[in-house]
């Protein structure tokens, strides 16, 4: 791992998760809990396979995500959120709340969000006790 550009929480904290392809990684873990590799190489925003084994690979050795045996298949693997990835919980909501703020978002994402501002605590609570049971 690269040493820290400086001692400012921010600014270590977007060397682990910082760039977009990292967050968009945590965000399908953090709603589908287990994923292949082919799994994210689904998702909308097209990520390509160089940058999603890299940023597999960072998230990993930072502690974020961890692999796992595929029950189905000795060629694939599982990636789930450590809890250190699950912590990131509230930092998603917020980012979402602030996106809700100024962009137009999915109707899903709105009826979510909704939930989100009746027990801001106690949902986060809750998804992050969801996603630990694993």
């Amino acid at each position: 791992m690269k040493s820290q550009r400086s001692d400012c929480p921010v600014s270590q904290s977007l060397d682990v998760w910082g760039d977009k392809w990292s967050l968009l990684i945590i965000r399908d873990l953090m709603f589908a809990k287990q994923l292949t590799y082919g799994d994210f190489l689904k998702a909308p925003e097209g990520i390509s396979t160089n940058i999603l084994a890299t940023r597999l690979l960072q998230l990993e050795e930072h502690g974020l995500i961890e692999k796992l045996d595929h029950p189905d298949s000795k060629a694939k693997v599982l990636y789930r959120l450590t809890g250190k990835g699950i912590d990131l919980v509230p930092v998603m909501i917020e980012i979402n709340l602030w996106a809700e703020k100024y962009f137009t978002i999915p109707a899903d994402r709105k009826a979510m969000l909704k939930e989100v501002k009746k027990d801001k605590d106690g949902f986060i609570k809750a998804g992050m006790k969801e996603l630990r049971k694993g």
